[in-house]
């Protein structure tokens, strides 16, 4: 059996990873700081919940260590939590920007330093999970687009300096998801706007060529594909999961407006 270790995952896409590598069968372990969300998904799923903190060094290294412990080996990792944490360089709480940094890049390179021995005795895989905010600026997101684009180059560095000992280490970038998190973000739009959740995902993805948000199953198939032998000559890429959102040249949108 193999075994993968997704962090962040009693929610939204985490969440739906651990579903989704579960039906494949993978056994799988789940983290997060809250113990309820993640012992739901691991009892559904016939898992391991481990309440972590993985921007901690001494609770990633214990995730790993409770994981191979557990299923004897580990196979796939996916580095999945992460936080938002809005503000420009005006307004940014310093605390904010090292809580967003250490959450959604330290997490990720202290959870990878855990399991990178355990990954290279199995020729296993690495999925980090960024966003379209790594690839382009947003606004008020100064820490956020700055962890996710510090995200990319972690993942490329580690799939260069990895790959020769068979461990596969990639990136998924999506764009709007339907998410715990996301909808926050939407209901604080909607209230912006004097429009409600639906309407405020309609605004946030009136201008991407697919006009909707994706889902985290969407976004856990690709996980998925990663991980497995299909995508076996895969390492070091970007993938994005964002309905045609980061090609889009914001400069002519109104032409395209214009002319529909």
């Amino acid at each position: 059996m193999k075994v993968a270790l997704v962090t962040g995952g009693g929610t939204g896409i985490g969440a739906a990873v651990a579903r989704r590598l579960a039906a494949e069968g993978y056994a799988v372990v789940v983290t997060g700081r809250r113990a309820a969300p993640i012992e739901e998904i691991a009892a559904e799923i016939d898992g391991l919940a481990v309440v972590a903190d993985t921007g901690l060094v001494d609770d990633a290294e214990r995730a790993v260590r409770e994981t191979v412990e557990r299923f004897g080996g580990l196979d796939a990792l996916v580095c999945n939590a992460g936080i938002g944490g809005g503000g420009s360089l005006r307004d940014l709480d310093p605390a904010t920007w090292d809580d967003v940094l250490r959450t959604n890049l330290t997490g990720a390179f202290l959870t990878c330093r855990a399991a990178i021995d355990h990954l290279a005795a199995r020729r296993g895989s690495v999925v980090t999970i960024s966003s379209v905010s790594g690839l382009r600026a947003s606004p008020e997101s100064l820490a956020y687009c700055a962890s996710k684009a510090g995200l990319l180059m972690l993942t490329q560095c580690m799939a260069v300096d990895h790959g020769p000992e068979g461990v596969r280490v990639n990136c998924v970038a999506p764009g709007w998801v339907r998410t715990p998190m996301a909808d926050e973000d939407m209901d604080v739009l909607a209230e912006r706007l004097g429009l409600d959740r639906e309407a405020a995902y309609a605004e946030t993805t009136v201008d991407v060529p697919l006009r909707r948000p994706a889902s985290p199953e969407e976004v856990a198939a690709t996980v998925a594909w990663l991980v497995s032998d299909d995508a076996s000559y895969v390492n070091g890429s970007v993938v994005t999961v964002d309905g045609g959102h980061t090609p889009v040249d914001v400069a002519m949108v109104a032409f395209g407006r214009a002319s529909a």
